[in-house]
């Protein structure tokens, strides 16, 4: 079994940048919050909004890890506030849509597009020299952490598959 080594540079450790991300994801939980949203339904309301107002469920199911249960109760809850409106695909009776209402929209300016424009405002605070950085080494470590995982997916399928032989 191959042994952990740590990188040949410092920092060696990726629990600060863990740490960061947990950052982020807590700014969001509570700006949700405050908003009167789970973090769900917050990134739901976002998606609609950056999508011009209308997307369809499934490009919502697909750009998150949520569960579909998850993403089926901040669709609920935000559509018994009056946020948003589903309707279907045109020429489905299946694939749906979500649309922000009148009330949505006026949420959106309040809360949504503010946040957008803070993002925008934060990430434009760095230089165009850092900013690329930013996202080539995001990407970097994004696309290796992915294929460690899959590595670690494939041997415990693997491991699985032989003890169901034994």
């Amino acid at each position: 079994m191959e042994q952990d080594r740590p990188c040949a540079e410092e920092p060696n450790d990726p629990r600060e940048l863990d740490c960061m991300y947990k950052e982020a994801d807590r700014v969001y939980y509570l700006f949700a919050r405050d908003c009167g949203l789970s973090t769900c339904a917050y990134w739901m309301l976002y998606d609609v909004e950056r999508a011009g107002g209308t997307v369809e469920m499934r490009v919502l199911s697909d750009s998150w890890a949520y569960s579909k249960q998850t993403i089926n109760s901040a669709i609920k809850a935000m559509e018994a506030k009056g946020l948003i409106e589903l309707g279907f695909v045109e020429g489905s009776r299946r694939n749906k849509t979500v649309s922000l209402t009148e009330a949505g929209e006026a949420f959106a300016d309040r809360y949504i597009r503010p946040a957008q424009q803070a993002e925008r405002r934060a990430f434009c605070s760095l230089t165009p020299q850092e900013r690329r950085a930013l996202l080539d080494h995001a990407r970097a470590y994004t696309n290796a952490l992915v294929a460690e995982m899959n590595r670690i997916r494939a041997t415990a399928a693997e491991r699985n598959g032989e003890g169901e032989d034994a």
